[in-house]
Order: structure tokens, then sequence, then C-alpha cells
């Protein structure tokens, strides 16, 4: 679908993926259109600039919104049982069980959410690229708990919207190492790739790194660990894992960032969530029980 704006003085001075982000309300993330910038999708007076280019008031910007452009489109219907927690005509929210990773990535394209999705679906979302259809956020594979998926384009953008700019309400239970002392808290400390190891992450030095902020409070105290939920305030990639190191009470059963061989997964659990609903605008909120595994007095 072709598309040209010209700029306006009130925008004059905006990153080219800002304005794009304001003048087209269905597309979903400032990282969608980052993708169409970079794939060549996107014409500033006939010219490709770069993302961080200021807009000009008069520039004529010529869109080529082309969702598939970048994606593969190999993926193999699955037949897996979905846990379905709730379903509209625009969308659901699935229950994702711990060992199940969202979409396929590069070495395997298989035994995903995604797969199961398009073989119990024939209409989701396709905002996100052909190869993850109705996937609005994520999970870690290693993390249970309440997913949102699109069921249409619109839909997708306007949740997508919603957690682009935090508004999305998110509560976790994880069931954490020692005794955390206070019975609530702040962890506020910046995030960035670890410089070893590239799929993970730490804690940056002052100045540096991505914004992250993290609340907690505790719900039980057992006598070798703590059950605690956890509203990470930013949605940075393994946020609450890094955050809760950095407390020094790392996550039971974190490979990555601390022992496996202390819980049999990883203890963290998407439990509840709250956002506006994409066609209706009314505040919905969804919530499932704390794994029973999570509330032995045994780990």
């Amino acid at each position: 679908m072709k598309q040209t704006h010209t700029v306006s003085e009130e925008h004059k001075g905006l990153r080219l993926d800002v304005y794009l982000t304001q003048a087209l309300p269905d597309v979903p993330s400032r990282m969608f259109i980052k993708k169409m910038i970079e794939a060549g999708s996107v014409k500033v007076n006939g010219r490709q600039e770069k993302t961080k280019y200021k807009v000009a008031t008069g520039d004529a910007i010529d869109v080529d919104i082309d969702r598939q452009a970048w994606a593969p489109k190999d993926l193999a219907a699955e037949k897996m049982d979905l846990d379905i927690f709730y379903e509209d005509g625009d969308m659901l929210v699935i229950n994702k069980p711990s060992g199940l990773s969202v979409h396929p990535a590069s070495g395997h394209k298989s035994g995903t959410l995604v797969n199961a999705l398009i073989y119990h679906y024939q209409e989701l979302s396709d905002a996100g690229g052909a190869d993850r259809p109705g996937i609005v956020h994520r999970l870690d594979r290693d993390t249970s708990g309440l997913l949102l998926i699109a069921k249409t384009n619109l839909a997708h953008a306007r949740l997508g919207r919603q957690f682009e700019k935090h508004t999305v309400m998110k509560r976790y239970v994880a069931r954490v190492e020692g005794k955390v002392q206070f019975d609530q808290g702040v962890v506020d400390v910046p995030l960035e790739k670890h410089k070893k190891f590239h799929d993970q992450r730490q804690v940056a030095a002052e100045g540096k790194g991505k914004e992250a902020v993290t609340l907690y409070q505790v719900l039980n105290r057992f006598s070798r660990s703590t059950l605690i939920a956890l509203f990470p305030q930013t949605g940075r990639t393994h946020q609450l894992r890094v955050h809760m190191k950095h407390l020094g009470h790392t996550i039971l059963g974190d490979e990555k960032y601390g022992r496996k061989d202390n819980f049999p997964r990883l203890a963290l659990h998407a439990q509840s969530i709250g956002f506006i609903h994409p066609v209706t605008k009314a505040y919905v909120e969804f919530s499932c029980p704390t794994p029973p595994e999570f509330l032995k007095d045994d780990f």
C-alpha cells in the first residue's frame, strides 16, 4: 500500500521514524517503521534517508507499506494444544506454558506458539511480519503466563502503541533466592547488552544503557526463598531477571543469570495484564492463578 505525506510546519525537526509514527496511526510500532526505512520502503523527496533524518517543512515522504517484504513465509502449521484464556473477534489471551518459544528464530522454525496459532486460526494480524502472525509482545521461552494475540492489524496497531507507551499494566510473580529484606521497593537501574554474552543483558554504568524500572512487593517469605510480585514499568529484554540478580535475589531456575538446578523451571510467571481494548476502548484486565509449584515450601 503506497501513500505520500507532506511534512507540515508543526512537524518540522522530528526524526523520520518519529514523524512516521505519528503520520501512520495503523502501523503498530516505531520498530516496524524502522524496518520499513531500512528496507528502502520510505523515500524522502525521492531519496532513501536514515531513521534519524530530521524532516523539514514541505518534505514529500513516500511510504510503501509492505508488511511481508522482510519476513520469511515458510512457517508450518502444527497441531498443539493452546490454553486460550480469553477470545473475541479482535484478539485473544493465551496462557503460555514454560518452555514454549513465542515465535521462530534463526535455527528453529517449528515447535513455537506461532506454529500452533497458524494451525488454529485462519485470520491473524500480519503487522509484525509474516513470521510473527498475531504476536504483539513476547515472553521469554521459559517464562509462563498471559500473552496477547491480535487477530486484526487494527487491533495489533492499537495494542502495540500501548506497549510502546508503557501504558499496559503487567504483574508477574516470581520465586527468588534468599529472603528479600524489604516488603516492597523499586529497582531503577539501566540495562545494556552483555559485553560477552550477546543473548544476555547486564546492568549498565551510570549515564549509559536504557532506562529500566521495576517495582516489587513481597508476597511470602519461605525458609530459603521469597515469593514476590513484580511490576515492570519498562519493557527491556530480561529486565526482571537482571533486576532481581542485581538485588542479590536471582529468580529460581534461571540458567542464564543464576542456577538451573534449584527449581524445576524458571520461576517467573506473567500473572495479569491490563490494557485498553483495541476496539471497544474499555479497560480490561485478565489474571490467572500462581503456578502451584511456586507455593511449595521446599525450595
